[in-house]
């Protein structure tokens, strides 16, 4: 039975012996099969076609797949690590976790440590023995260099030389929001120039977006992950929003299309000279707009984004996509505003995640943006009309990677602080700001988005009543 729970709960084996192996698996009381275990069994042939077994042979083989059950990934493992720990460790040996990754995904405190209660409150109080010692003792901040630096063998691997130093990593998207966030930003105009570094929010928007923001002291916002500490820029509180799908519901809504094979055909065009599809999007919205900003084509088309659920600020897994304003028309048009729709519905929820976090404390005047979707110039803009803010884009738009670079700076003692190598190491490539003009339609727009969801959970509240 499982410790920590108010009912125990039983657990059976069933044992199948067959006639090349011996399997046997643990399941429990709802029929829920937990773990598998095989054994092969010996075979003999002492003449043509007369096959013998021995009864001892299969009972050894019982007893083995017995045991490995209760041996499971689990007894016998010797380390649980996150991936950039683990990455960290086959490179020099070393078994000390980041605080990044153990403050945002482990439940660790930075200033408390591991909390036993938790571990035995789940069942998992086996983690608590030996002083934590197979999820981690010792913690270090990212860019802390490790042990000696790299091991003669992954040095080898790597093709590099031993002992080159290797810092305590970051999560991906926490290491976007590095190489972005600490950017000098002297001489372009922006708000955030005299402000500290804490009025910046770094986006980092690929398949999914992560909104990186930071304070000196922590602030808890409903629906928003954290206050984490010194889990992303040492000395202060990460707060991280979320949206669970963006470049990859634009994918989704454009693919689906019946549009989509005329689209595909025009943008790989001799004539077009090869486009991206988005690149095409972007200059036939350019091309219907008529008088009016291309943002206006949308006044009678509203999207809710949440196909995949709401990670912030509603922390909300039930919701669902919402389309309002659809035609019978499905021509090239037609895909162009539907496409122009979603973007803005992100940004939307970009704008709602920022106006949560600035209700809870923060106070956030620029944002700077990495990743796949940074590249596309309309979801920069789109970002800039409708938070109304200036975006800031690097000059190198692989920011994670200049974010795992400024920790190996720091790891090898070339800067003092990570603080220091992010103003080095970051650049300003692009500055795009709003067109203020047009805020009185996107503030409408922005109505219409919260009563999408307003009225889908009306809907659902009429669906699951009496």
């Amino acid at each position: 039975t499982m410790s920590g729970e108010e009912e125990p709960r039983c657990y059976y084996v069933g044992v199948d012996v067959g006639t090349g192996s011996v399997r046997a698996a643990l399941v429990d009381q709802r029929g829920v099969l937990l773990a598998f275990a095989d054994q092969p069994i010996k075979k003999w042939e002492p003449q043509f076609n007369h096959h013998e077994q021995s009864s001892e042979d299969i009972w050894a083989a019982c007893c083995v797949v017995t045991k490995n059950l209760r041996e499971t990934c689990w007894d016998k493992a010797g380390h649980f690590f996150d991936l950039p720990d683990f990455l960290s460790w086959k490179a020099t040996g070393v078994t000390a976790r980041s605080l990044c990754s153990l403050v945002c995904k482990w439940t660790y405190s930075a200033e408390k440590g591991w909390d036993d209660s938790f571990w035995k409150m789940i069942g998992l109080e086996d983690f608590v023995a030996d002083n934590y010692n197979k999820i981690g003792n010792q913690v270090l901040p990212p860019g802390t260099s490790l042990g000696s630096g790299l091991t003669p063998e992954a040095a080898k691997e790597l093709g590099l030389r031993p002992g080159v130093p290797v810092a305590a990593s970051l999560i991906d998207a926490h290491a976007g929001g590095l190489g972005v966030i600490g950017a000098d930003v002297r001489g372009h105009g922006l708000i955030c120039e005299g402000q500290p570094v804490t009025s910046r929010l770094a986006i980092i928007c690929g398949t999914s977006s992560c909104h990186m923001g930071i304070s000196k002291d922590p602030i808890f916002v409903p629906g928003v992950w954290g206050p984490y500490f010194s889990a992303m820029v040492p000395g202060f509180w990460l707060n991280e929003g979320g949206q669970s799908v963006t470049g990859k519901l634009i994918d989704y809504l454009v693919q689906g299309h019946p549009a989509f094979p005329e689209l595909q055909a025009n943008a790989t065009s001799t004539e077009t000279r090869c486009q991206s599809i988005y690149a095409y999007l972007n200059s036939h919205l350019d091309l219907i707009k008529k008088a009016e900003p291309v943002g206006f084509l949308t006044v009678d088309l509203h999207v809710w984004p949440d196909f995949h659920g709401n990670r912030s600020p509603l922390a909300d897994l039930t919701l669902k996509g919402m389309v309002t304003g659809l035609k019978l028309s499905q021509d090239l048009d037609d895909l162009a505003i539907l496409y122009l729709a979603t973007v803005q519905a992100i940004a939307f929820g970009t704008r709602f995640i920022i106006e949560a976090m600035e209700a809870a404390g923060h106070s956030i005047s620029t944002l700077f943006l990495c990743g796949g979707l940074s590249k596309n110039p309309l979801f920069v803009q789109m970002h800039a009309d409708i938070t109304g803010m200036s975006v800031v884009l690097s000059q190198e738009v692989e920011s994670v990677l200049v974010g795992a670079a400024i920790l190996g700076a720091c790891a090898s003692g070339d800067f003092t602080s990570v603080q220091e190598a992010m103003a080095r190491m970051s650049k300003v490539g692009k500055v795009v700001f709003p067109r203020l003009e047009d805020k009185k339609y996107y503030d409408k727009k922005y109505q219409v988005f919260l009563k999408l969801v307003e009225h889908q959970k009306e809907y659902s509240a009429i669906m699951s009543g009496d």
